[in-house]
């Protein structure tokens, strides 16, 4: 049986590959790497089919060094630590470190990439990892420190036409067909960048034809599909762009794009409970005080989704979407309890004053536990001045209010309790 197209055309050197010019173009960081013959560990991180396993097996067959290969989602600490143990046996003097793919490097544990970190900061081997996730939230920050990262992007229009190109005239089996390339427009967007689904669609294509001559149009790629060409991967990379998409245009306050991102994910099989969440956290962190009852329709949306599912759960989700985007906007609180943590990470553990501790024995008593404390409620307008803040950070501030209508007001009360402290300089 032949093998598939995709694997028949992998490039085997640098000059075939196709794309990532900022990494492997002349004079690039990657081919300089390669051409030296000196490779130190990375992370390539990239959507999938863009070319980061065809890349670490080009330098498998570039260096002259033992080369190993893991994945992820069959391998465990225990192949680590065999694979390990074979590189340091296969290690001769003055020779280049063994190499270690590891596929998917995201799919491992934290215990399976806590076995790779003594190996790599020896150089008992050099790490080579590909992922499909952003490795700030998927691989650990020890081993992140310890491997360089490049970005791999989703393939342009002319690599993917000059990869069709390829297929057509040099691909040992397509070559030997009458194949046209009328139009290409259906097969570069049912692919989404990703040079493997492209070259698999255009096999389906051609094998769909018999031993016939192909003329490939738009149409007939349709036909021969009967799928629906959106690039939505809710595992993927595309889940964290078009998320962030969706929560920039809500803080944009352009409730048309808010409903269209939203609109992306739902046909994209996205979990309704994960945009449900998405809108509790953007009305807490981007509506804010400017509007408190951002807040409870999020909670409210929340609860509508837990109870009523798909497909009518859009419309509660969509009507809270369309209330943040045109809400006003405030991240006071946001930025307050940023700029708190700040101080106490460094500042550290301030005492708490002694008429703020709770006193109840009377040895707490004796020690001046909670003298002098004045209780708000037996004030006018239940306010009385006096310290709550350690004695180091007495005139700290960390919430500014934004002066929207909502905010205004609770700025204006705080002017009336504490004067001066709370005017904006």
């Amino acid at each position: 049986m032949s093998e598939p197209l995709a694997e028949r055309l992998r490039p085997r050197t640098l000059d075939e590959y196709v794309g990532q010019q900022h990494l492997v173009g002349e004079n690039a960081v990657l081919r300089r790497m390669i051409e030296s013959g000196k490779i130190s560990s990375f992370i390539l991180w990239g959507p999938p089919g863009v070319g980061k396993t065809t890349l670490a097996q080009i330098i498998a067959h570039r260096l002259e060094t033992p080369f190993y290969t893991l994945s992820a989602v069959s391998s465990g600490v225990k192949d680590v630590r065999e694979v390990i143990e074979r590189a340091q046996k296969s290690t001769f003097f003055n020779s280049g470190s063994p190499i270690l793919f590891i596929d998917e490097i995201h799919r491992f544990s934290k215990s399976q990439q806590d076995s790779l970190l003594a190996a790599v900061e020896r150089g008992t081997i050099t790490l080579i990892g590909a992922t499909t996730e952003n490795p700030s939230f998927e691989v650990i920050r020890p081993l992140l420190s310890r491997c360089q990262l490049y970005v791999l992007k989703s393939l342009e229009k002319d690599d993917l036409l000059a990869l069709l190109d390829r297929a057509v005239h040099k691909d040992v089996v397509l070559k030997e067909r009458n194949i046209q390339l009328k139009e290409t427009d259906a097969l570069l967007r049912y692919s989404g960048g990703d040079a493997r689904k492209l070259l698999n669609i255009l096999e389906l294509v051609v094998d769909s034809r018999g031993d016939g001559d192909v003329v490939v149009t738009d149409d007939f790629v349709k036909e021969t599909l009967q799928q629906n060409p959106l690039a939505y991967d809710k595992d993927g990379e595309m889940h964290y762009d078009i998320i962030s998409a969706f929560i920039k245009s809500i803080r944009g306050s352009d409730p048309d794009a808010a409903l269209y991102w939203m609109a992306r994910m739902i046909e994209g099989g996205e979990d309704p409970e994960f945009i449900a969440r998405r809108l509790i956290i953007s009305a807490s962190e981007d509506i804010g005080l400017a509007n408190p009852n951002a807040l409870l329709l999020a909670n409210a949306a929340f609860d509508a989704v837990m109870k009523i599912g798909w497909p009518e759960a859009r419309i509660p989700l969509a009507e809270t979407v369309v209330y943040l985007a045109t809400s006003a906007k405030s991240n006071s609180a946001y930025l307050g309890i940023d700029a708190a943590l700040a101080e106490v990470r460094q500042s550290g553990n301030q005492p708490v004053p002694l008429h703020l501790r709770n006193a109840p024995t009377q040895l707490m008593r004796q020690l001046g536990y909670s003298d002098g404390y004045k209780y708000s409620h037996d004030y006018p307008n239940h306010f009385v001045t006096q310290q709550y803040l350690p004695d180091a950070l007495a005139s700290a501030r960390f919430w500014h209010a934004q002066h929207t209508s909502s905010e205004e007001n609770l700025y204006k009360r705080m002017l009336q309790f504490w004067g001066d402290r709370f005017k904006d300089e």
